[in-house]
C-alpha cells in the first residue's frame, strides 16, 4: 500500500511523496507556544486557535495513523519586467496553487479508495490539507523524509530546493514510514544576511511582523512605516530568502506543470500597468490567481507605497529595488 501511494502520487503529477507516522509534535508545540506568546504572528490571530490540532493530527482527523505528504515544484525561469513591482514566484500562475494541489490530492485519495476501500479515510472530517488548516505541513514534510526546515523556516528539498508547494493527506491506515530528513543548512547564513528587515530570527524562527510577505499580503491596512524603506520593490510576497539559498541555485529546476502556467500580465506588465490596474480588471485577470488573497485594495496600497519618493520609503521613479 505504501508503494502504491507513492507511485500513484508521482503518476498524478506530484514531484515527491513521503509518509510519516501520525503522532504528537512535542518540540513544535513548545516552540509554537513561545513563538505565539512573543507576538511573532502579528495580526494572524487564527494561528492562536486550534493549538492542539496543529500539533497532533490525530485530533484533527479521528483515527488518523499516517500523514502522506506530497511536494509540487513551482520553480520557474520566467522573470518579471525589470521595471515592475515584484510578485512572489508562487503567485505567477493563472491558477491558485491551493486549487491545483487539492485537485491532485482528491485524485490520489480516489485511487487509494478504489484499491483499498473507503475505510482508509475519515469521511466525516476534512483530511486533505493545502496550507489552509491547522496543520504544520513543513514539519510533516521533514518527518516524511522530503526535506528539512531551513533557517528561513522554508522546507528545503535536497532534490528540488525550496520552491515547492506542500500537500497533506491524512489516512487511517498504518503504513511504512520514511526517516525524517536531517538539517543540511550547516553554517550557511545567506538567508539571514539577505533579509532586509531582519525578519529571520537567530532561533530559527520568523518574526512575521517584519516579514515582507506578511506585510504585503496578510497585514490588514497599510504596510508599517518602518518596513516601507526596506520593501526592496516587493508588492506581493517576497522571494529574497529563497533566491539566495544555495540549494535553489544547485537543485531548483523549472517546473513542467501545465496547471502552473504563468499569467502573461505578471511577467510583461511594467510599473505603469500595475499602477493603472482597475478593480474590474483585477477581478477578471486574477480571478483564479493566488493574488486574490491580498485583494485589489491591498495591492493598490502596496503599489502606491512603492511609488512614493525614496525619501518617504518608496521607489520613485520605479527602479525595481
Amino acid at each position: 500500500m505504501t508503494e502504491f501511494i507513492k507511485n500513484t502520487a508521482i503518476e498524478i503529477g506530484f514531484d515527491a511523496c513521503g509518509i510519516a507516522k501520525a503522532e504528537f509534535l512535542e518540540e513544535d508545540a513548545v516552540f509554537l507556544k513561545q513563538w505565539l506568546a512573543e507576538g511573532n504572528h502579528g495580526e494572524m490571530s487564527y494561528l492562536e486557535r486550534n493549538f492542539e490540532n496543529r500539533t497532533d493530527p490525530r485530533i484533527i482527523v479521528e483515527g488518523c495513523k499516517s500523514v502522506v505528504v506530497t511536494l509540487l515544484n513551482y520553480a520557474t525561469d520566467y522573470r518579471q519586467n525589470e521595471h515592475a513591482p515584484k510578485v512572489s514566484k508562487y503567485a505567477y500562475s493563472k491558477l491558485d496553487y491551493h486549487t491545483v494541489i487539492k485537485d491532485k490530492l482528491l485524485q490520489l485519495e480516489t485511487k487509494i479508495i478504489e484499491k483499498y476501500g473507503e475505510d482508509c479515510f475519515n469521511k466525516d472530517r476534512q483530511h486533505r490539507f493545502v496550507d489552509s488548516a491547522p496543520v504544520l505541513e513543513r514539519r510533516w514534510a521533514q518527518r516524511a523524509g522530503l526535506g528539512w526546515i531551513g533557517k528561513n523556516k522554508m522546507l528545503i528539498s535536497p532534490r528540488l530546493g525550496s520552491y515547492v508547494f506542500i500537500g497533506v493527506l491524512m489516512i487511517n491506515k498504518d503504513l511504512e514510514y520514511d526517516s525524517p530528513t536531517k538539517d543540511r543548512c550547516g553554517t550557511c547564513t545567506k538567508c539571514i544576511d539577505a533579509c532586509p528587515t531582519n525578519a529571520i530570527t537567530a532561533n530559527r524562527g520568523i518574526d512575521a511582523r517584519k516579514c515582507i510577505s506578511y506585510q504585503t499580503i496578510e497585514k490588514k491596512g497599510e504596510i508599517s512605516p518602518e518596513i516601507r524603506p526596506k520593501l526592496s520593490g516587493w508588492m506581493y510576497g517576497c522571494d529574497i530568502c529563497n533566491d539566495v539559498c544555495p540549494w535553489n541555485r544547485v537543485r531548483a529546476r523549472p517546473n513542467a506543470h501545465v496547471q502552473l502556467t504563468v499569467l502573461d500580465e505578471v511577467i510583461s506588465w511594467n510599473a505603469a500597468d500595475w499602477a493603472n490596474l482597475t478593480q474590474p480588471e483585477f477581478k477578471r485577470i486574477f480571478k483564479f490567481s493566488a493574488m486574490r488573497r491580498a485583494g485589489f485594495s491591498k495591492l493598490k496600497q502596496n503599489m502606491e507605497i512603492l511609488m512614493l519618493p525614496k525619501s518617504a520609503g518608496g521607489l520613485q521613479p520605479f527602479d525595481g529595488g
